[in-house]
């Protein structure tokens, strides 16, 4: 009985060493990249470790036989099983995923380069002289997720309506440039990048159409200059709470109400939904060293695999988004906790918009009317916010014509998306 109970004992020893050598592989990488290491040399140091502390968890796992058989057995079954796990894991940690090429260019692309440093791409819609003052700009969500393509053709039917529409890639995602420091992304510097915008193509006032986590951009540039918005139309609005990257109650499959984008869960899952050796890598860096990250994994790279993920992943409605920002997903766009009490003195017109088929939650949806006094939720059915009803929802609002309101505190019959 006792030695059933040594052995256990070594058992569950050897097997909490085991689970905890991917902790200290990672950390030991993590260190040398803030001490300044090389990526090579960083993660080289830290796969030594992960080696060494598996191994001697394999040791405690497997006790050593009396006889001299037993003992060359014991040893042939902890190499191999030493060799097949460093092996798989070193190839997945050092060998770069495959990346696309980039992203051809959509009809009628152009670019901005901005005072705040930022060169991204857009397309204009409209004639020359718009029939209206106010130019219309839609911005994207994700963070990070843009189809410069599919939103030129959709909202170049609201340019047949007399509209100058602007539809850009935010920095960091689509056909926009990236930063070498994914540190410089973040909403101060949308915000900027959406006034420059706004100053750039010589506008008093614009119109904001924003979807997803474009919302919380929306929302933070009118909490900065309410006097340079006319209205604006948040739809599944998301990212009004304060939020950092990776949230605890992220899935594989996807996030949680409230988190901070759809990209996250690819930092510590790969396509199968098992983890990934180099996302996690990555996503242990940009904790201590964005720099670092972005050193070890390039904008290509990252933004292939998370695209691939993305698409791969079960969603509630159709998704058919490319050209996805790696980084500026990964890194986040955390709210300030100020946001909600600015939003509080904006008196814009500001319609909220609810598909029967939603990503985002209901409750972010009723976070956004609660915050902004003026804002109207509408609820749009079984349209999409590609359909021709979710249009005609936009040229009623932007006309200052009624929009029919949802007053109901929970969802309708009906609604397919978190609550």
């Amino acid at each position: 009985m006792a030695t059933f109970a040594r052995l256990a004992g070594r058992a569950v020893a050897g097997a909490g060493v085991l689970a905890l050598s991917p902790v200290l592989g990672l950390a030991t990488l993590a260190g040398m990249a803030m001490v300044g290491a090389q990526p090579t040399v960083f993660a080289v140091t830290g796969l030594a470790v992960f080696a060494s502390v598996f191994f001697l968890g394999l040791l405690l796992c497997v006790p050593r036989p009396r006889v001299a058989w037993g003992r060359w057995t014991r040893a042939v079954v902890i190499l191999g099983v030493e060799a097949t796990v460093v092996w798989h894991v070193s190839g997945a940690t050092l060998r770069p995923a495959p990346a696309d090429a980039s992203l051809a260019p959509v009809a009628g692309q152009r670019e901005w380069r901005l005072p705040t440093g930022s060169e991204l791409a857009y397309v204009r819609l409209g004639p020359k002289r718009a029939a209206r003052p106010d130019p219309v700009v839609f911005l994207h969500g994700g963070p990070g997720v843009a189809d410069l393509a599919a939103s030129s053709a959709f909202f170049r039917k609201l340019a047949a309506d007399g509209y100058q529409v602007y539809v850009y890639d935010q920095l960091g995602a689509g056909r926009s440039a990236r930063l070498r420091d994914p540190r410089g992304y973040g909403l101060t510097r949308d915000v900027a990048d959406l006034e420059a915008i706004r100053q750039f193509v010589g506008a008093k006032r614009l119109t904001l159409i924003a979807e997803d986590y474009g919302a919380q951009l929306a929302a933070a540039y009118l909490a900065a200059h309410p006097d340079r918005v006319v209205r604006a139309v948040l739809s599944s609005p998301a990212g009004l709470s304060p939020a950092g990257p990776l949230p605890a109650q992220a899935t594989p499959t996807g996030p949680s109400p409230g988190s901070s984008g759809k990209a996250e869960v690819a930092a510590v899952f790969g396509r199968d939904g098992t983890p990934d050796p180099r996302l996690l890598a990555v996503s242990t860096l940009l904790r201590v060293d964005p720099w670092a990250a972005h050193a070890f994994a390039g904008d290509r790279e990252l933004d292939a695999y998370l695209d691939l993920v993305r698409r791969q992943a079960p969603h509630p409605c159709p998704v058919a988004a490319t050209g996805s920002g790696g980084y500026v997903g990964l890194t986040g766009r955390a709210a300030p906790r100020s946001l909600r009490l600015s939003l509080t003195k904006v008196r814009v017109p500001v319609l909220l918009v609810k598909g029967q088929c939603d990503e985002q939650s209901w409750a972010s949806a009723k976070d956004f009317q609660r915050a902004l006094p003026s804002a109207t939720l509408a609820y749009l059915g079984a349209g999409t916010y590609r359909s021709e009803a979710y249009l005609g929802l936009l040229r009623a609002f932007l006309s200052g014509r009624s929009v029919p309101a949802y007053e109901g505190q929970v969802p309708p019959t009906g609604y397919r998306g978190p609550p």
